[in-house]
């Protein structure tokens, strides 16, 4: 029974997580409340007592149309009245998050919820959106404005028949 037992409670602390990742907002929180996140992965470890869950292996989370690819994710969250939500995610290891035409590729990347809701990217970012190129040392992307700040920015520009237009270097 204690095998059983062990079982059931590792599945109940997956669905608890899952609820609280339910809550999570990566972009756009206004226009996608509501919407579910589904974050696979190789293993997920869950510690209740100091609210940590790591997902490692070929992680991919998905919340409306945005999806982050990661090698692993640590998920920070807190317990709250109505349930729990995420404070930040740290993601390390071939990160890579997908908007529409717009992807940003990084070896690190860390989410923080709130009013300033964003992510950080550092380990040589590159943002493309169609055939534009932005890179630098950190590229924090604030997700409800859809506005960066790069700092060390590089800047690549196409114009509209896809030639490359301008460098500007910062």
């Amino acid at each position: 029974m204690g095998k059983h037992y062990s079982m059931l409670s590792y599945l109940v602390i997956i669905a608890m997580l899952l609820l609280t990742l339910y809550e999570f907002s990566f972009a756009e929180q206004k226009k996608n409340t509501g919407e579910p996140v589904t974050i696979t992965s190789k293993t997920l470890t869950a510690d209740n007592k100091t609210k940590i869950a790591v997902f490692e292996g070929a992680v991919k989370a998905v919340k409306g149309d945005m999806t982050i690819y990661a090698d692993k994710m640590t998920v920070y969250y807190q317990d709250e009245r109505s349930g729990s939500s995420i404070e930040k995610i740290d993601s390390e290891g071939n990160i890579k998050v997908i908007k529409g035409e717009r992807v940003i590729t990084s070896t690190f990347a860390q989410y923080l919820a709130g009013v300033d809701e964003k992510i950080i990217f550092t380990g040589e970012p590159r943002a493309t959106d169609g055939g534009n190129v932005i890179t630098g040392s950190k590229m924090t992307y604030f997700l409800n404005s859809e506005r960066y700040i790069v700092e060390n920015s590089r800047v690549l520009l196409q114009d509209k028949e896809g030639r490359r237009q301008k460098k500007i270097v910062r």
